[in-house]
């Protein structure tokens, strides 16, 4: 079965990946992530025909606890967080949880 990507933010976020054909997404503007963004990813993680749920990492703050924590540890779909804050480290770490091994190691043996 052929997943998808999914991504989750607000329409200026979503746009970019809209046009290069991500036919899944989830629009949450910014006035209104507090109340809505918890349910546009709870519903993204959840649809089985999704492997891959891209967010703005700044996002990670409006999310509860719990969703914020599903978020950090779902191996399926894998959840990549892109933007200010991301650095090589976190996007390695994503890499890392998603395939089960790092294809950065530098093994110098």
């Amino acid at each position: 079965m052929s997943q998808e990507i999914a991504v989750v933010g607000s329409p200026e976020f979503t746009t970019g990946f809209r046009l290069a054909g991500v036919r899944r997404f989830e629009n949450v503007p910014d006035d209104d992530k507090a109340e809505a963004l918890d349910d546009a990813v709870t519903t993204a993680i959840e649809d089985e025909g999704v492997g891959i749920v891209v967010m703005h990492d700044d996002d990670l703050e409006y999310l509860s606890r719990n969703v914020r924590q599903e978020v950090e540890t779902s191996v399926e779909p894998v959840v990549v967080t892109i933007g200010s804050g991301t650095g090589g480290g976190g996007l390695r770490d994503q890499i890392k949880r998603a395939i089960g091994i790092d294809l950065m190691d530098e093994d110098s043996e």
